[in-house]
């Protein structure tokens, strides 16, 4: 029985090295993976069937949600000291486990019923995506669909802030014809959610198939899309003229689910 590997203390070590280098999306994209932090991540990755193609573990770390997590999950070991993790790692208290996973294949909803999808457009903050596809999570929806280029849908902040939901909920990140071919060919009613529509969302038929529509806070939905099947807006009776987007895309998604009770 061979021995498992010894703990890696040096931060110029190559798998130190290659992990910093990692953060970067130019260099994910390169190799081909993605970064899963935390026990509650990898957990949720792991019952998608994504196997680590190398886990880096420091007990010393270990929250008892770690320990109980790191005896289930597949794949090769490799120790790290504390100041090695701490090097590694995107945040500031890491639980003591990170891999390194093939990027997952985008995975397009395959709609059955009356399906719900969360359409994205331009959306670029990690905390904004990683809340939203919790939301989606939450409610049930069948897929999030996210426009634009600046979008990292498996960034390990869009990872952290949907506390693994994006290997919940089906996400695929699309450009704009193809979406709105997929939409179509999927008999879908657009939804668009914009301040300037004349139906507040509580007031609109929600139920059947329904591609909930939400954009960037700064600039808001471009014009095809603005013109969907339909339009909502959440009424603002204060000075605020906005909503932050994770807010108002919960407020929305759950109206659609009550209303599919």
């Amino acid at each position: 029985m061979s021995l498992p590997p010894a703990p890696i203390t040096s931060l110029q070590n190559p798998h130190v090295k290659r992990l910093v280098r990692l953060r970067n999306r130019r260099e994910r994209d390169r190799e081909g993976v993605i970064l899963i932090e935390g026990a509650r991540e990898l957990a949720r990755a792991a019952a998608a069937g994504l196997v680590p193609q190398t886990l880096y573990t420091c007990p010393p770390l270990y929250s008892p949600e770690a320990h109980e997590v790191e005896s289930g999950l597949p794949g090769p070991r490799q120790p790290l000291s504390r100041d090695a993790f701490e090097k590694v790692s995107g945040r500031e208290n890491p639980d003591g486990l990170l891999a390194v996973v093939p990027a997952p294949a985008p995975r397009l909803p395959d709609p059955a019923g009356d399906a719900l999808l969360v359409v994205l457009h331009g959306l670029e903050k990690p905390g904004n995506i990683g809340a939203i596809l919790r939301t989606a999570d939450a409610v049930g929806a069948s897929g999030v669909l996210v426009l634009g280029r600046g979008a990292d849908v498996y960034s390990p902040g869009v990872i952290r802030a949907s506390q693994g939901s994006v290997f919940s909920v089906p996400v695929a990140a699309l450009g704009e014809e193809e979406a709105l071919a997929y939409l179509a060919g999927h008999q879908f009613t657009r939804v668009a959610c914009t301040p300037d529509a004349p139906r507040e969302y509580w007031d609109a038929p929600l139920t059947g198939r329904v591609a909930l529509v939400l954009g960037a806070e700064h600039a808001g939905l471009p014009p095809e899309w603005r013109t969907s099947d339909l339009s909502v807006r959440i009424p603002m009776h204060g000075e605020a003229d906005s909503l932050n987007v994770a807010t108002a895309a919960a407020l929305v998604l759950y109206e659609t689910l009550r209303q599919r009770r």
